[in-house]
């Protein structure tokens, strides 16, 4: 079968059955004392990855894999490990892009049922966040072709499973129209995940992410998605939104003050402890505004 016509039947068959069970790597619920977060992509990682992408495409070398990814592991801290893997996994997938997606959404474990307690298993997948970021904004990369649409395939079913909140980023700052307006459908997808990243991947400071030096500037842009989701029947959604409101009010307290100011209009006890959580950290300080809306939202 010619390389081309193999890429195709990747692409076009994305939900046949695997030949055997697909593994995650063993991980604590919580960092445990004298461990960190870089034994998360160690060597069980590599092999789970390695077991997981074999059933998913058999030709794909695992042997090669396992040398490649193990080389200069060891010094990388947790994120550099999910960069320096993601580029072993573009040396080892099919070299075109959409057909790498559909190799790695075939090699996915079921999507996570719960928002809460989910462990650090699911970092796990920061490797594929990183390839999608990294591989997914050249048209090079995909045969001439605009990668846009299998880089968001991809994200939406990892944040399903892990997040999708550092790898978006790089999507938001170089195609910002297309992907807030893809964000915003999202606000309304069935799962709380989805929903949860379309606030948490457009926050401008992040914690371990990327900034969103636009978003720094003027937060605008975004305020749609966060006014979709104030109410959203989910905790996990709504803390999301109530931590974005802080890290605008970083740079811009007013703004947020304000709108705070109107959401408390017929405000259900949810939506006041998002208030109240919003404004904590200006609350701390002892701002006056931030003080009188803590009451208010009690």
């Amino acid at each position: 079968m010619k390389l081309s016509a193999r890429l195709a039947f990747v692409a076009s068959e994305p939900s046949a059955p695997l030949p055997g069970p697909l593994r995650l790597p063993v991980a604590p619920r919580s960092i445990q004392k004298g461990s960190t977060l870089t034994t998360l992509l160690d060597r069980d990682a590599i092999d789970c990855l390695a077991h997981n992408l074999a059933l998913a495409w058999p030709e794909f070398d695992a042997p090669s894999f396992r040398r490649s990814a193990a080389a200069g592991l060891a010094p990388l801290a947790l994120m550099q490990r999910g960069q320096h893997l993601a580029r072993v996994l573009h040396a080892h997938l099919p070299a075109n892009f959409a057909a790498a997606c559909a190799v790695l959404e075939r090699s996915l474990t079921p999507p996570q049922r719960e928002t809460q307690n989910l462990g650090l298993g699911v970092f796990f997948y920061l490797p594929h966040g990183c390839f999608a970021s990294l591989y997914g904004h050249d048209p090079a990369h995909n045969g001439g072709r605009d990668p846009f649409e299998p880089a968001m395939r991809l994200q939406y079913a990892l944040t399903r499973r892990f997040t999708a909140e550092f790898s978006i980023r790089s999507f938001i700052i170089r195609s910002p129209a297309r992907t807030l307006a893809r964000l915003q459908d999202w606000t309304r997808d069935a799962d709380p995940h989805v929903r949860r990243l379309c606030s948490e991947g457009t926050r401008p400071r992040l914690p371990w992410g990327q900034r969103i030096p636009a978003f720094i500037a003027d937060p605008a842009p975004v305020l749609p998605i966060l006014e979709t989701l104030k109410d959203d029947p989910d905790l996990y959604v709504r803390r999301s939104v109530a931590n974005h409101l802080g890290d605008i009010a970083k740079d811009h307290p007013a703004l947020v003050f304000a709108l705070c100011e109107q959401w408390l209009d017929h405000a259900s006890a949810e939506r006041k402890w998002l208030i109240r959580h919003a404004v904590r950290h200006p609350f701390k300080h002892g701002h006056p505004a931030a003080v009188r809306l803590r009451k208010l939202a009690r």
